[in-house]
């Protein structure tokens, strides 16, 4: 009799988001994109990442040298690098942020929401930048290590490190049964007609544990954890 494994027990790398998939339903597709901004404003904690560890390289940075640079990579339709842009320019802060993604559905997706002063797009893999010799004083990513393979991530990670940044904040999900019941329970009622719901808690079952992702990475990258259920990943401006 087959071994019954314990549910979450293990990282479910062979299960795959609908929105992925190039054949997904372009109007639900539309409207997850939408609704991303509720989802990473309750669980993400880009809020509290902004004000512990970007805005302090914002404050340092003198007028002489120019706006700090701010690459988001994989970012989807664009609504986290929007709000760091926001909080920077409220604060009086000069950032220069792009949103990078691979997925053209994204960045048509993005390039057609309001514009943010100082928010670009483009739609590339992060190699393609470090060819073209950018760097940038801050790197981050949201939600992108658990869609991954181990090559995958490992390139991520040897992309981030030629971009030369001051900071890297690479967030994501931390696989938990806890976090997983309630992110099924509290989303049942909401988000129609998106993948919201679904693709939630697919990530879920990809993401890693923390000594997973510790196991995976090597120095001088850190795994820390944040608000319940989360990870992050950084390397550079000191530990948080």
């Amino acid at each position: 009799m087959p071994e019954r494994r314990e549910f979450l027990r293990e990282r479910d790398q062979c299960a795959v988001e609908e929105m992925d998939r190039p054949g997904c339903d372009a109007a639900m597709l539309e409207r997850t994109y939408a609704q991303f901004p509720l989802i990473n404003a309750v669980v993400s904690g880009w809020r509290n990442m902004y004000k512990e560890r970007i805005r302090p390289i914002l404050a340092a940075q003198k007028a002489s040298d120019g706006p700090v640079t701010l690459l988001d990579i994989g970012s989807g339709g664009g609504d986290v690098v929007r709000s760091l842009a926001r909080w920077a320019a409220r604060d009086g802060f000069a950032l220069l942020a792009t949103g990078l993604d691979p997925d053209e559905r994204a960045f048509t997706f993005a390039c057609a929401q309001p514009s943010v002063p100082g928010v670009t797009y483009r739609s590339a893999h992060s190699n393609v930048l470090v060819a073209e010799g950018a760097t940038f004083d801050i790197i981050v990513s949201n939600h992108v290590l658990h869609h991954l393979s181990a090559p995958e991530l490992q390139g991520l990670l040897v992309d981030t490190g030629a971009l030369s940044p001051k900071l890297a904040l690479h967030a994501d999900i931390a696989r938990h049964r806890v976090g997983y019941a309630l992110f099924s329970a509290s989303t049942l009622p909401f988000f129609p007609g998106s993948f919201i719901r679904r693709d939630g808690l697919t990530s879920i079952r990809r993401s890693y544990t923390r000594d997973e992702l510790a196991a995976a990475v090597p120095p001088p990258w850190r795994v820390e954890e944040g608000r319940p259920f989360r990870l992050i990943l950084t390397m550079g401006a000191g530990h948080g």
